[in-house]
């Protein structure tokens, strides 16, 4: 466990640096001068030079480079031209909070529906329930999210009194009443992948031996789909599901965009239009570390549902 954990790891780095470099590669060549940005357009020219000066914004690309990845070493990710010196690290972790919370909430909500829509289609294949469960699975894959968030506007939103933009978290309830219809749209297409995938999943596991025998030795249905069948048909399901929830951290711009919430998608979104590096770098970077360790965590719970796999 320790060894394959450390091959592991190792192998993260160059994942990161390779990230690291290329986004401050082009952050690098973006049109804007971070030195106004940070000092504002009212700034004579000579305020302008003087603080390019300071800030080793006259060096070559190397050296910024260079300079740029000893600080990152250090865990320091840098200071925010757009919003006048603030640590990009803080700004980081007080936008990612809200995106946590929307991807857990999505990924709950596509795991729940997905998997159990993949179960009683594959529990009673070729059925008019099967055909129904997957049409709306593939709907789900199909609708745009913009398209299915103005749906859900008209048609959910406004009956129920559901906020349609902004957030507000002073109470939990408040929370969930804002992330709902967001989360709705961000695991629409992640539900429908892990619908198909646990009834392609189950009808191949419900049709081997084991199955059988434990419906011979008179075990409840229930007992036999979830205890036998669905164990085994889990590593696929929990991949996709794990993948999926890495893929939400780093993928709710556009809902985040759609919804107005203040997530760190949308922070860098605004980022990239002010021409701000530091903090485009930076929050890649960290969004690229939160992929990697999520993919490293569903491998490692991989042993939890297979007895028989053993990391060396």
């Amino acid at each position: 466990m320790g060894s394959y954990l450390a091959r592991r790891l190792l192998q993260i780095l160059p994942v990161l640096f390779l990230v690291s470099f290329i986004t401050f590669f082009i952050a690098f060549h973006m049109p804007g001068d971070p030195a106004r940005l940070l000092l504002g357009q009212r700034a004579s020219d000579e305020q302008i030079q003087q603080t390019r000066k300071e800030l080793g914004l006259t060096d070559p690309f190397w050296t910024q480079y260079g300079r740029y990845l000893g600080k990152v070493l250090q865990g320091d990710l840098g200071r925010s031209y757009a919003k006048k010196g603030m640590d990009v690290q803080e700004i980081v972790v007080e936008k990612f909070a809200l995106t946590l919370r929307l991807a857990i909430l999505a990924t709950v909500l596509s795991a729940v529906l997905g998997v159990g829509a993949g179960i009683v289609s594959a529990i009673r294949p070729y059925s008019l329930l099967d055909y129904g469960a997957m049409l709306v699975a593939l709907l789900g894959v199909s609708l745009p999210a913009f398209f299915l968030g103005f749906l859900l506007v008209v048609f959910v939103a406004r009956p129920l009194g559901l906020p349609v933009g902004g957030y507000a978290d002073e109470t939990l309830l408040q929370q969930f009443r804002y992330l709902l219809l967001p989360s709705i749209v961000l695991g629409a297409l992640t539900a429908a992948v892990v619908a198909r995938l646990t009834r392609s999943a189950m009808l191949e596991v419900l049709g081997q031996d084991y199955v059988r025998t434990a419906r011979a030795k008179g075990l409840r249905e229930s007992a036999v789909i979830l205890r036998h069948a669905l164990r085994n048909a889990a590593i696929p399901i929990v991949t996709v599901i794990g993948n999926n929830f890495g893929g939400l951290l780093v993928g709710a711009v556009l809902t985040e965009t759609v919804f107005g919430l203040p997530g760190l998608g949308r922070e860098i979104v605004q980022a990239i239009g002010q021409r701000d590096r530091e903090l485009i770098a930076g929050g890649v970077l960290f969004m690229a570390g939160v992929f990697v360790t999520v993919n490293l965590l569903v491998d490692l719970t991989y042993a939890a549902f297979d007895p028989r796999i053993r990391y060396e």
